[in-house]
């Protein structure tokens, strides 16, 4: 029976590397002629991009929160069959969860059975990485720990004290990278920077040049390798829908969830367009907006005026949309950037949003409406400078059940949203937006 090897990179917090040492593996191990498959835990949109890039197939997001555990497992089985290594990066720290442990690293790691490397921050530490390894090892019994890998590590005599430390504890030392600006990627919001002006490529190349160099990484593959599980039946229905979907994406619009793009093009054909690049928006009969970072191309969104001026007209003539966060700021009268340059939009929705002097909203959401329950997630550092629009009345409500005020709104077939909705486990949501425009939607329940 054939083997392959799976595992879960963590951290005791953020900043650790985790995402560092994650695109160094996955394009070492793609160096090597290995069909890699990444996953990501959580919700997060801007890692998965950077795994594509780095192994060269579809990162999948893992989420227990805005999926079930059959979901999870499914996916997890359906993506990662026919891989020689299936890689999984976590989210927070190994054990932070919507609700304690929900939803968090550790509990991925168990669903799955997936053996876990610690990535530590090794900047200031040395022999006191024993106990908090030690802690790490012992405190859930329904995971196993079973290597560690440290970054910002000085020389080799500093690694040497990291090592007995892991001795000490009975996890294995499987190697370290040390502080390179070659092999920095800038944060920003929302995680990872995307910006058109970074190349990716050559970092990704140079991580992983950095981790064949200090990192065992036969050593990874032999402690994390088991047989393949057999693999079920997946479902796999054909697209029976005619609609022609429109889903924005270029360096403004990016922030989608690989299984939701799946789940639509059931129902119907998929064409990708740029709001930056492109003066007219194709033919379409659903037109989806995406979050991003339409605040850093807000001068050359704003003066694409024949795109601004094609979608108010699909809009405004009662054309089906759906935009979430960025791309609800897109449909907006006027976006704000952080210097407090206004830029007019597409005049869609009576609104106008602004990224000065605003604090960060963040949080799964459960919401409901017309008897469907929906999830997702909320992240930005923009806000309303102007709400003239009438929401629908829709229940939003945060990971433990409190009520939060995440307006939803609907304008003739336009509806929007800051909630990032996760429909790739069903397609309830999709289905509901169609029936309201269209009626019935031509496709089976999944």
């Amino acid at each position: 029976m054939k083997t392959s090897s799976h595992f879960l990179i963590a951290a005791p917090s953020s900043n650790s590397g985790k995402t560092t040492l994650t695109l160094g593996l996955l394009r070492a191990l793609k160096n090597k002629g290995m069909h890699v498959q990444p996953f990501k835990c959580g919700p997060d949109y801007i890692d998965p991009i950077h795994h594509t890039q780095a192994a060269g197939n579809a990162s999948v997001n893992l989420d227990t929160f805005m999926a079930s555990q059959d979901h999870v497992s499914e996916l997890y089985l359906k993506y990662g069959k026919a891989a020689d290594a299936c890689v999984t990066e976590g989210v927070m720290g190994l054990f932070d969860g919507a609700d304690r442990m929900q939803g968090s690293s550790a509990a991925i790691a168990g669903l799955l059975d997936i053996p876990v490397i610690l990535v530590i921050n090794a900047k200031s530490m040395a022999y006191s990485a024993a106990p908090l390894l030690y802690g790490f090892k012992n405190f859930y019994p329904g995971i196993r720990v079973v290597g560690a890998i440290f970054n910002f590590v000085n020389s080799e005599s500093h690694y040497r004290f990291l090592q007995e430390a892991c001795e000490d504890v009975g996890i294995e030392a499987l190697g370290y990278l040390p502080k390179n600006e070659n092999i920095a990627i800038a944060s920003r919001h929302l995680g990872l920077h995307f910006s058109s002006k970074t190349d990716y490529e050559s970092i990704i190349a140079n991580l992983a040049l950095a981790v064949s160099d200090t990192i065992d990484i036969d050593r990874v593959l032999e402690i994390t390798r088991r047989k393949q599980t057999e693999s079920g039946e997946f479902k796999n229905i054909p697209c029976e829908g005619k609609l022609r979907i429109t889903i924005a994406k270029d360096e403004a619009f990016s922030f989608t969830y690989h299984q939701n793009i799946e789940i639509l093009s059931r129902f119907g054909t998929i064409t990708w367009f740029s709001p930056i690049h492109d003066s007219a928006l194709p033919d379409t009969d659903f037109l989806y907006l995406p979050g991003g970072y339409p605040e850093l191309f807000a001068e050359k969104l704003s003066a694409n005026q024949s795109m601004l001026s094609d979608i108010k007209r699909y809009c405004d003539g009662g054309g089906l949309a759906y935009a979430e966060c960025g791309g609800m700021m897109y449909l907006g009268n006027e976006l704000t950037d952080k210097e407090n340059n206004t830029f007019k939009m597409a005049g869609v929705l009576d609104l106008a949003t602004t990224m000065s002097g605003v604090k960060m909203t963040l949080g799964y959401r459960v919401a409901r409406w017309n008897n469907l329950e929906f999830r997702g997630h909320e992240f930005h550092y923009s806000a309303f400078a102007e709400q003239n629009e009438n929401a629908v009345e829709i229940k939003v409500s945060g990971a433990k059940g409190v009520e939060v005020a995440t307006p939803f709104y609907r304008k003739n077939n336009t509806f929007a949203t800051y909630m990032h909705v996760y429909w790739g486990e069903q397609a309830g949501f999709i289905e509901e937006l169609i029936q309201e425009c269209f009626g019935k939607p031509e496709t089976k329940t999944l």
